[in-house]
């Protein structure tokens, strides 16, 4: 049966009446990857409203505060936002400000937005709160006061809040006086406008993760600016989008917000007969698949190509399929039109075994969660197995032409990142590091020979304009690997960094198979002779490594620094952090106290404390050279003693 909006409600109110709410919450969830009818997105909202309190916390992987301020009315997208961020694993809790009021709730120090205390602000505004003229003689001056109007809204937010900002660029309309003398006349307000939405850009990547861009100028072109733009909805109730379009913002919306928060998918997993190149390999042979000329074939290289393009800005490419992998292996190595190298491929999985259970290795073997991967199958069946054994994959349903493969896998939302960082060209590179680690693992006599074989180097970094982004955005979606599961966003982390009080860690690590980047961090702060443990976090691609330890060495230098004789730290239940829950007892902590209620309802939280000097020296597996070149030895003390 093909997956429809109607199958997928129908099975939501089945799972519900059968006390089954996650699968009812899953499958309102789907609706939103097959219909873009709001009436449908309505009736999967109300379910969604139904079955996830009784689902219970920790359905969806992450609770976010979001705060929608808009200037026109934006009652329909508020309904319907919840939905859209729940398909990005987001339960979210709303607050909608006034019609048009969203500068007087954000410069308002005390007012509704404040006490909401959002984690994410949409700004949802249209090109008519632009104070732009129709004709300016001074256009640049007319921009950068415009840029720095909307960008000191962000600053205000980020002080007064703290919280992440989401803003829609503006949808320029066509019906303009100057009519296609627009484009070439610096001074009109169409050529101003596209300069602001520049202009806020460029504004937004210096600010890293902090601010996320909805480009809805894009969005209404994808649909024809005659349908987003319909002036019965405004002159009747003040509403700047077409309703038929609300569920593309919508969607649009959660994603960048999901990106924001560390939510977005990481892993593109591709089959490859009939999806990376045509035909079948093992009917056809190396030279029968098509690839690289004739229509079907430069369709193939262009999709080829497209996933390149997505590896270059991070998304981590692995292969699943049916296939001899020998065979496979020559079609990348030997046909002349393959622009996916095997260099290119994290993993390549290829055999025998069903997909569901490839793609379950794919994802232990790179220490991935399965809802980090998206997977392309030009086979309806198979995509079908994958959504009911492994629902926790994403799927991209590819059409029958493989013209279509590349517009498909481009509209796919939820690869947002929360920013671009220097690591992401790098990624695949890293999880392919990652398999080799996993395979070197196996053939190791022990533990320690495997741990000793990786020959690991550890290099503190300092928390600065080009470390910051990167740690808000670990903190920001590690959750495995994560002491108290406290979320600050990069303005806090960067305010904590300029405290004295307080100690920003941040540790690479680097290996005999790859430089891993930014991998841990840890946050505390120095009080009355205690140094506080306040966030503590490491990538899960590094966890079990011994760097903990290491981090722990670092914290007591931090701690002696600021003359702090105890280290206290705690350790917040969060249902996905179960990994660490011994970790303090093991690094010779003592529990002090216990029962204080964790954020959200999560579980109890328990207080550790243990002396600085007793700070259990280094197991010896990793080197740590600082910035300024020094190099702590392999069986470094707590109090700075080398122990031989």
């Amino acid at each position: 049966m093909a997956l429809t909006s109607g199958v997928c409600l129908d099975r939501a109110k089945a799972a519900a009446e059968r006390g089954v709410p996650a699968d009812a919450v899953r499958w309102a969830c789907t609706v939103t990857d097959v219909s873009e009818e709001l009436v449908d997105w309505m009736a999967a909202t109300s379910l969604l409203r139904r079955a996830l309190p009784a689902a219970g916390a920790g359905t969806l992987p992450r609770r976010a505060r979001v705060a929608v301020l808009g200037s026109y009315t934006t009652r329909q997208l508020v309904q319907i936002l919840p939905l859209a961020a729940a398909r990005c694993g987001i339960d979210v809790e709303l607050h909608e400000g006034g019609y048009d009021q969203f500068r007087q709730e954000i410069l308002d120090p005390r007012g509704e937005l404040a006490r909401f205390r959002p984690d994410v602000v949409v700004l949802a505004v249209h090109e008519g709160a632009l104070a732009l003229p129709e004709v300016s003689s001074t256009p640049d001056d007319d921009v950068a006061r415009e840029v720095a109007r909307w960008t000191s809204l962000w600053k205000a937010i980020a002080d007064t809040t703290g919280a992440r900002v989401v803003q829609h660029t503006f949808a320029l309309p066509t019906d303009v006086p100057l009519r296609h003398l627009a484009s070439r006349t610096p001074g009109s307000r169409h050529a101003m406008s596209v300069r602001v939405n520049v202009g806020l850009g460029a504004a937004a990547a210096a600010r890293g993760g902090q601010v996320a861009l909805v480009d809805c100028d894009a969005l209404a072109a994808s649909v024809g600016k005659r349908t987003w733009f319909d002036a019965r909805y405004w002159y009747r109730s003040k509403q700047a989008v077409a309703l038929a379009c609300l569920p593309l913002l919508a969607r649009h919306t959660a994603a960048v917000i999901a990106g924001s928060l560390g939510r977005g998918r990481k892993c593109l997993v591709l089959d490859l007969d009939n999806t990376v190149w045509g035909g079948i390999l093992g009917e056809d042979g190396i030279a029968g698949i098509k690839l690289g000329s004739g229509a079907a074939g430069e369709a193939f290289s262009a999709f080829q190509s497209f996933a390149l393009d997505l590896k270059a800005r991070g998304i981590v490419l692995a292969v699943c399929s049916k296939n001899n992998p020998d065979d496979v292996r020559e079609v990348f190595e030997k046909h002349p039109d393959m622009r996916l190298a095997l260099d290119d491929i994290a993993l390549l999985s290829a055999g025998w075994d069903d997909k569901a259970t490839q793609l379950r290795r794919i994802a232990a073997t790179l220490g991935l969660g399965l809802d980090a991967l998206v997977f392309v199958d030009d086979n309806p069946a198979e995509r079908e197995v994958i959504r009911q054994l492994v629902p926790e994959v994403d799927l991209v349903d590819i059409p029958t032409d493989p013209a279509g493969y590349v517009r498909a896998l481009a509209e796919y939302p939820f690869f947002e990142p929360a920013a671009l960082t220097s690591e992401d060209a790098s990624r695949t590179d890293m999880y392919r590091a990652r398999a080799r680690t996993a395979e070197l693992a196996d053939e190791a006599s022990s533990l320690d020979d495997f741990l000793t074989s990786l020959d690991m180097v550890a290099i503190p970094a300092p928390a600065d304009e080009v470390t910051l982004p990167r740690i808000a955005a670990l903190i920001g979606k590690t959750n495995q690997f994560n002491l108290t599961g406290r979320r600050r966003g990069p303005s806090e982390v960067e305010a904590l960094a300029a405290d004295p009080a307080w100690s920003v860690l941040s540790v690479r690590l680097r290996d005999c198979f790859s430089d891993h980047g930014l991998v841990g961090v840890l946050l505390a702060h120095a009080d009355g002779g205690v140094l506080t443990i306040d966030t503590w976090l490491l990538s899960c691609r590094v966890i079990g490594r011994t760097l903990e330890d290491e981090m722990l060495l670092l914290a007591a230098g931090e701690a002696r620094r600021a003359g702090c004789s105890t280290i206290r730290g705690s350790y917040v239940p969060s249902g996905k952090n179960a990994l660490v829950s011994g970790l303090y007892p093991r690094l010779g902590f003592t529990q002090d106290e216990s029962g204080a209620l964790a954020p959200d309802g999560a579980g109890e939280t328990t207080f550790w404390t243990i002396a600085t000097g007793d700070v259990p020296s280094s197991p010896g597996f990793i080197r740590v050279e600082h910035p300024d070149g020094r190099r702590d030895g392999t069986r470094t003390a707590a109090n700075g003693e080398v122990r031989q």
